[in-house]
């Protein structure tokens, strides 16, 4: 019988025996619980560092330097529970951008992916003798292209890889709501566009530039299909929700189990994107005009409306993460819906392998 196995995925000298990037889910989501174990089965496993410094005391009184405190403690912490590869998520929109880039390249962290904003200068952080691999993430292959012409033509540096992520991600979106659910926007289609645009900067480059596809993938026969298409890997968030190792609360992953497909829903975010999230009361005071009292701790996100908001979404997320669904809500892809259990990252990673050799079969 023939062994019908992905095929391992290679980022510089970084070999992922599994070609999975656990998404990164910020706000407490994908810590270093939930990296660790998906690095453990052969995946990349990844920090977020948006909100990281919400484990920590001082958060509201001192916000640079928790959340600097934190990366490094849950860097360290996943390291302890694996040799595997390890990556952290950073939103260009963070305001605290520049900080957490150095601390990841300080703690000497496998791969920096960085979205939510075209990542045009992360190479300038780098330093003589850094090994971390630079990951930009994009929605389109226009893009992939000028954040691949700034990094040759500035900093003398091809991106190391590129995740293409599609709108039935998670999370914000990197599209306009019209286009979420327009074909014309599928991730089979933004998967071709960035394929292209990387050829002449992998020629340049005198090296691969493997491409990862997200959004929307959920079982193994999805992997198939997308690696069928060109894709050098794929990256996956939703399904890791609703693992034992995911960092979130149980009522957090129940929101997940709960979850019809009407209940997925797009909402538009005080940070200025759409996203999608799981509908729950909260949301739908918030679409009636309740105006939810708060105080913005810190000007976390550089695009959000704070003075105009009627609620802190740092704060709903922190309290989504830690269960307290009636005063936050879930950001969750399309697929949320499909979850019916909480099961390990082994058995996980255990039934996407199943599902691809099915449908490799």
């Amino acid at each position: 019988m023939i062994e019908r196995r992905p095929p391992a995925l290679h980022i510089g000298a970084l070999t992922a025996p599994l070609p999975i990037i656990q998404g990164g889910m910020g706000v407490g989501v994908s810590l270093s619980g939930l990296a660790a174990a998906v690095a453990n089965e052969g995946g990349i496993g990844v920090i977020a560092t948006a909100g990281i410094g919400m484990i920590e005391p001082d958060l509201f009184k001192n916000f640079l330097a928790a959340n600097t405190r934190a990366l490094r403690k849950e860097i360290r912490r996943a390291r302890e529970l694996s040799t595997g590869i390890l990556g952290v998520n950073i939103m260009v929109a963070l305001s605290n951008f520049g900080e957490l880039v150095k601390t990841a390249l300080d703690e000497e962290i496998d791969i920096i992916f960085s979205g939510a904003g075209l990542p045009l200068d992360l190479p300038r952080y780098r330093r003589g003798g850094d090994r971390t691999k630079m990951v930009p993430i994009v929605s389109s292959g226009r893009a992939a292209r000028i954040v691949a012409k700034r990094w040759m033509e500035r900093y003398d540096y091809p991106p190391d890889a590129v995740v293409v992520e599609g709108p039935r991600a998670g999370g914000h979106l990197g599209f306009k709501p019209e286009h979420i659910g327009d074909p014309a926007y599928a991730m089979e289609r933004l998967l071709a566009e960035v394929l292209a645009e990387m050829e002449p900067f992998e020629a340049k480059a005198g090296r691969a530039i493997p491409v990862v596809a997200g959004g929307g993938i959920y079982t193994g026969a999805d992997m198939h299909r997308i690696l069928q298409l060109g894709a050098a890997g794929v990256q996956m968030a939703t399904r890791f929700v609703t693992t034992q190792e995911c960092d979130a609360s149980a009522g957090f992953k129940d929101a997940y189990i709960r979850a019809t497909p009407a209940d997925l829903v797009i909402i538009q975010s005080r940070v200025g994107m759409p996203g999608r999230a799981i509908r729950n009361r909260f949301l739908e005071d918030v679409a009636a005009g309740k105006q939810m009292p708060f105080t913005c701790p810190y000007h976390c996100i550089v695009t959000c409306d704070y003075v105009n908001s009627p609620y802190c979404i740092a704060l709903a997320l922190i309290n989504a993460q830690r269960g307290r669904m009636q005063h936050g809500f879930a950001f969750a892809g399309e697929n949320a819906h499909r979850a019916t259990e909480i099961l390990s990252v082994k058995d996980l990673v255990a039934t996407l392998l199943d599902e691809y050799r099915a449908a490799a079969a």
